[in-house]
């Protein structure tokens, strides 16, 4: 192995953590970038942006870290939802394919999500459309060998069909094309691309929600589908504050015909998931890096030094 890799978890612009993880991970502060320990490279698990309050000074620093080759970054959710934001539906004139020009409940909490970055860039600025131009330019996901990283989840079929190069124009960009397929209702590509960035859902029976952190109320459950000794819809399904009582009784069979199976392979490292408690790995194979850094939880990254089963004392952490 010719690199190590810090993997860092979900930022979302709290540059004040970023600074301290970096400097706890013993990369060097150059005054305008960050400059890892040799043969160290940083890995971002994307969300990059949305809630925190530097977000254009945190996508600044990863991008030159990225562009002097100290550094990967992999789209999370909210960079494809900010290009979503304002990318045209056809199918729908005048709105976005994330909508946001409406009256609706939906349009609202888009707006709402998405409040910090507009406010910090402004809305339809030349500075937004060019980190939303960069944004396209970034993988969904990555294999570096020894590791693999995605936001959300890594999966080889997925995979595959989101790294066709009819996905990408001549500059490296997502296509308009490819855009607006992967919003399209049930087409492979939007699943892919779903699974890649948002994981696994369970859709809730009618009347029944989970609220995530922020008070939103979603009609899906979010799975652990790596937790493959599970035997009910409960042990895999990730709700905030841990009460899965509010999901029904199913059994793994019942979600997935052929269950779950064991990750093997080189280690999965994710974002996403916003967990709490104890930082430590899910098994030896997956270690989930958001562990509530945007708000009051630590910013945390893994350690990987070539090790093909993931071990607790290789995470970092960083809170003020």
């Amino acid at each position: 192995m010719n690199t190590a890799y810090d993997v860092i978890g979900d930022i979302h612009g709290r540059f004040d953590k970023f600074q301290l993880l970096m400097r706890e991970l013993g990369y060097r502060h150059t005054g305008d970038t960050f400059v890892p320990p040799a043969g160290r490279q940083a890995v971002f698990v994307g969300d990059l942006i949305d809630r925190g309050p530097e977000q254009v000074k945190l996508l600044q620093y990863v991008r030159r870290m990225i562009d002097a080759g100290h550094a990967h970054v992999v789209l999370g959710n909210h960079e494809f939802n900010a290009i979503a934001y304002v990318s045209e539906d056809p199918n729908n004139p005048g709105e976005r394919l994330r909508v946001n020009k409406g009256e609706s409940p939906k349009c609202a909490q888009n707006r709402r999500q998405h409040a910090a970055f507009l406010a910090q860039v402004g809305e339809g600025s030349d500075l937004h459309t060019e980190w939303v131009e960069w944004f396209r330019t970034l993988p969904l996901h990555l294999d570096l060998g020894g590791i693999r990283v995605a936001h959300a989840w890594w999966d080889a079929e997925c995979a595959a069909l989101l790294d066709d190069p009819a996905h990408r124009d001549a500059s490296g960009r997502l296509t308009d094309e490819f855009l607006v397929e992967s919003h399209v209702r049930k087409s492979p590509l939007k699943r892919a691309r779903k699974i890649v960035t948002t994981g696994y859902e369970h859709k809730l029976p009618e009347g029944h929600f989970v609220t995530d952190k922020e008070g939103n109320k979603h009609d899906n459950a979010r799975l652990a589908i790596w937790r493959h000794e599970a035997t009910h819809l409960r042990d895999i399904a990730i709700v905030p504050g841990g009460d899965t009582s509010i999901l029904p009784d199913l059994t793994i069979e019942e979600l997935f015909a052929e269950g779950l199976k064991p990750v093997e392979g080189s280690p999965i490292f994710l974002g996403h998931y916003w967990f709490s408690g104890p930082v430590a790995a899910e098994n030896a194979k997956v270690a989930v890096l958001d562990w509530g850094g945007a708000h009051h939880g630590p910013l945390t990254a893994y350690r990987w030094d070539g090790e093909q089963h993931l071990s607790n004392d290789k995470f970092v952490y960083v809170n003020v």
